[in-house]
C-alpha cells in the first residue's frame, strides 16, 4: 500500500514545513534587512557595531558621510594652511564663532526643512531681529536692558514666522513663494530699522554701557577657565546621568533599551569632546596679554541644539513633524492638526533666526546696510542638507545643523587662510552641497526599491 500524506511516520512521505527560527535582526546574513534602531535591538556592543554596519551598507549611512567628509576637510586644510597653524587652538576657537551662525541658522532652517518646505527669509528675518535689540540697547536712544532688547527682538521674529506661517498653511500658498517674497520686504525693513536714531545706519555695539557690552559679549565673552571645566563636569555627568536612568526605567518597563556597553562608549566620548573643548579654549590665545576660556557663543549653540533635540526627539510635536514631513495626507488621517503644527514650525525657525542674527550682531560689533540675507540663508540651508537633514521632508536632526555649519565654517576658514578668494569658496561649499544632496537622493531611491 502506498505511502499517503495521513502516514506522518511511514519513510518517504512529504515532511511537515516547520516554522522558521526567529531571525536576529543584529547578526543577519545577506541583504540584512534592518527595520529597528540597532541601539534597541542590539544585546552587545558588538551586536550594535554589527548592525550598524548591516544598516550602513543598506543605504542608512545617517551623518557618517559628512563626518568623514569633516575628517578629510580638516586634515588636508592642516597640511597647506600656512605654518599648518588650521588646528591651533586660537584659530580652532575663532573657526567656531565663525561657523556658530551657520549653526543656529541651519538649525532654523531644519524646522523647514523637515516639513518637505523651505524658508527663504531667514537670511534677513535673524539680522531685523538683531536690530531691533541693538537698536533699543543703545545708550543715546531707547538705552533698554539687554535682555529685555534680546526678548522684544526674539518677538518680533516669533511674529514674522507666525504671519509667513498662517499664509503658507492657511492659504496653501508655496513656502518658496512667501518666504522669497518675505525676504524681500525684510530686507527693505532692514534698511528702515537701521535708519532710527543718529548712526546713519550704522548702530554699533562698541562703548563700556552694560547693555551694549552684553549683547557684543554674547559671541567675543568668555568664562574662566575653572568655570569652564566645571560647566563640563556638570553637563557631562547630567547627560550620563539621565541615560542611566532612562535605560533603567526602560528595562524595569519590559522595554528595549541599548546594551549598557554603548551607553557608556557614548557618555565616554561626550566627555572625551567636553575636555578637549574646554582644554583648547583654555590655551591663551592674545597674542598680547591673555584670552582663555570657553567663549559664551559655544554655550548658545549647544543650549540651541539640546532645546530643539529634545523638542524633536522626546515630545509628541516632534513626532508630529516628522510625521507630517512623511506623509502630510496619512497624518492628516491620523487626526494630527497638521496646519497648527506646520505654522508653528515656521515661528520656532524665526526665533532659531533671530538667535543667530544675534550672534551674527554681536560678532560683527553691531549692524549695518551690508548684511547679505540671501548668502546666509543659502549657507543656511547648504549647512542643513550637508549635515543630514533632508530635502525632501520627514528625515534630519538639530545636530544635523550643527555638524554642517562647522563643516561650512571649515570651508570658509580654510579658504581664508589661505588668502583665496570668495568665488573659490562658493564653487567648494557648492561642490560638498551638491555631494551632500546626491547622497541623500541615493539613499531615499535604495529605500524606495527595498535594499535599505
Amino acid at each position: 500500500m502506498a505511502p499517503t500524506e495521513s502516514d506522518p511516520g511511514t519513510a518517504g512521505s512529504p515532511v511537515a514545513p516547520q516554522a522558521d527560527p526567529l531571525v536576529d535582526l543584529t547578526s543577519a546574513e545577506g541583504e540584512g534587512e534592518l527595520l529597528v534602531p540597532p541601539e534597541l535591538m542590539a544585546q552587545s556592543l558588538r551586536e550594535y557595531v554589527h548592525a550598524q554596519g548591516l544598516r550602513i551598507r543598506g543605504g542608512e549611512s545617517g551623518m557618517l558621510p559628512v563626518f568623514f567628509g569633516l575628517i578629510v576637510i580638516v586634515i588636508v586644510f592642516q597640511i597647506i594652511s600656512p605654518h599648518h597653524v588650521f588646528l591651533s587652538a586660537g584659530n580652532i576657537v575663532n573657526l567656531f564663532q565663525q561657523s556658530a551662525v551657520f549653526m543656529v541658522l541651519a538649525m532654523a532652517e531644519t524646522f523647514a526643512l523637515l516639513l518637505g518646505e523651505i524658508d527663504l527669509s531667514l537670511g534677513y528675518l535673524g539680522p531685523v531681529g538683531a536690530v531691533i535689540a541693538v537698536q533699543l540697547v543703545q545708550p543715546s536712544t531707547s538705552n533698554w536692558p539687554w535682555w529685555a532688547a534680546i526678548i522684544v527682538s526674539l518677538l518680533a521674529c516669533a511674529a514674522i514666522g507666525f504671519l509667513q506661517g498662517t499664509l503658507i498653511t492657511r492659504l496653501r500658498l508655496p513656502s518658496f513663494i512667501v518666504t522669497l517674497a518675505g525676504q524681500l520686504m525684510l530686507n527693505g525693513v532692514l534698511l528702515i530699522v537701521l535708519a532710527i536714531g543718529p548712526f546713519s545706519g550704522y548702530p554699533s555695539l562698541s562703548g563700556p554701557q552694560s547693555n551694549v557690552r552684553a549683547l557684543f559679549n554674547l559671541m567675543w565673552g568668555h568664562v574662566t577657565p575653572a568655570a569652564g571645566w566645571i560647566i563640563m563636569v556638570v553637563v557631562v555627568g547630567l547627560l550620563g546621568a539621565n541615560s542611566f536612568l532612562r535605560d533603567s526605567r526602560r528595562r524595569r518597563s519590559g522595554l528595549v533599551a541599548p546594551p549598557i556597553s554603548l551607553t557608556i562608549v557614548k557618555i565616554a566620548g561626550l566627555a572625551v569632546v567636553g575636555v578637549g573643548v574646554v582644554a583648547v579654549c583654555n590655551v591663551n590665545r592674545a597674542a598680547v596679554g591673555t584670552l582663555e576660556g570657553v567663549p559664551f557663543a559655544i554655550f548658545i549653540v549647544l543650549g540651541v541644539l539640546a532645546v530643539w533635540t529634545f523638542l524633536l526627539q522626546r515630545t509628541r510635536y516632534g513626532r508630529y513633524v516628522y510625521a507630517i514631513g512623511g506623509n502630510p495626507e496619512a497624518a492628516r488621517r491620523a487626526g494630527i492638526k497638521v496646519n497648527s503644527v506646520r505654522t508653528w514650525a515656521f515661528v520656532l525657525a524665526a526665533v532659531t533666526a533671530g538667535i543667530a542674527g544675534l550672534l551674527y550682531a554681536s560678532y560683527l560689533g553691531g549692524m549695518s546696510n551690508n548684511v547679505n540675507g540671501g548668502q546666509l540663508v543659502l549657507y543656511a540651508v547648504a549647512a542643513a542638507v550637508i549635515g543630514g537633514t533632508s530635502l525632501f521632508g520627514g528625515r534630519g536632526k538639530a545636530a544635523h545643523g550643527v555638524l554642517g555649519g562647522i563643516v561650512i565654517g571649515c570651508i570658509y576658514n580654510g579658504m581664508y587662510l589661505l588668502g583665496l578668494a570668495v568665488q573659490y569658496e562658493f564653487i567648494v561649499t557648492g561642490g560638498v552641497l551638491l555631494g551632500a544632496v546626491t547622497v541623500d537622493a541615493l539613499s531615499r531611491r535604495n529605500n524606495a526599491s527595498g535594499r535599505a
